[in-house]
């Protein structure tokens, strides 16, 4: 389990609830809604397009591509010790679907590179998807 205390999503809210329990069992899903196929990313639970409410969490590969990062150089929480990468994936099979992350140090990144997710367990409830160099894939939560 990470070492990340104190810094926990609401796994509890019922707009994104399925996220964090797919997350829990190591799968990353998007949401999309059920009639029209509409991807809600940021999730909401009805979609803004057709207005329907019938919506879905549907599993993606977790391979995504680096759009972006920066290397932060200075602590601004007690929690993330610098320096420290944070950054910014686009989904493989959905464009335009983007997640955020953070690696510790000062990685070798450059834009575009191959990455994956992996999941950490911040506690028994809460489990993070991670975003890593393609050839880095750990599963955190198992260690």
């Amino acid at each position: 389990m990470s070492d990340l205390k104190g810094l926990h999503p609401n796994v509890d809210d019922p707009a994104q609830a399925g996220f964090w329990e797919a997350a829990r069992r190591g799968q990353l899903v998007i949401e999309k809604c059920k009639p029209a196929g509409h991807v809600l990313h940021l999730p909401r639970g009805y979609c803004h397009l057709c207005d329907s409410f019938e919506v879905e969490w549907v599993p993606v590969s977790g391979q995504a591509n680096l759009h972006t990062f920066t290397i932060v150089e200075h602590q601004v929480h007690p929690n993330f010790p610098a320096p420290y990468a944070v950054v910014l994936v686009e989904l493989d099979e959905v464009p335009g679907v983007r997640f955020l992350g953070n690696l510790p140090g000062r990685p070798e990144l450059s834009i575009g590179m191959r990455m994956t997710v992996t999941f950490d367990a911040l506690s028994d409830t809460v489990t993070l998807p991670r975003w890593v160099p393609a050839q880095d894939t750990v599963d955190s939560s198992t260690e």
